[in-house]
């Protein structure tokens, strides 16, 4: 079972320690919502949590394989794209996950890209109020 398998059966079950044992410890992951990664082990499985709550029948409906550059440098590393559909807050979304793996096919980068904007908008607010509520991130001044 490759990574990318063992990835998306620990997300259909909604199991946190089997992501945890796929991520390496300086994951490193890019979100639709956010310029900046979330990064390190910690903070990417509490963001798992916080997704895990939020999304509405989530499922994977197809996958690619190969190769692609990481953000961090210029080499390749082995890479899966997982298509997905989902609702949040009634909106429907459409998006991908791209892993990249490290040599002991362990997940190092992961990057998530939805549409439409108005669901990108709609998780964005979901995660955020997930993320404060979770106590991961601060509330936004203001509130």
């Amino acid at each position: 079972m490759t990574a990318a398998d063992r990835f998306r059966a620990a997300v259909d079950r909604r199991d946190l320690a089997a992501l945890d044992d796929l991520f390496t410890e300086d994951i490193r992951l890019y979100s639709p919502v956010k310029f900046t990664p979330f990064e390190g082990k910690p903070m990417v499985l509490g963001l798992f949590g916080v997704l895990l709550r939020t999304f509405e029948d989530f499922r994977y409906i197809g996958h690619y394989t190969g190769t692609a550059q990481t953000s961090t440098d210029s080499s390749s590393a082995a890479s899966a794209v997982l298509l997905f559909r989902a609702r949040v807050g009634g909106k429907e979304i459409h998006g991908i996950d791209l892993l990249h793996l490290d040599d002991d096919g362990r997940i190092k980068e992961f990057t998530v890209m939805v549409r439409p904007q108005s669901a990108v908008h709609a998780l964005g607010e979901a995660v955020l109020a997930g993320l404060v509520a979770d106590g991961l991130v601060p509330a936004p001044s203001g509130q």
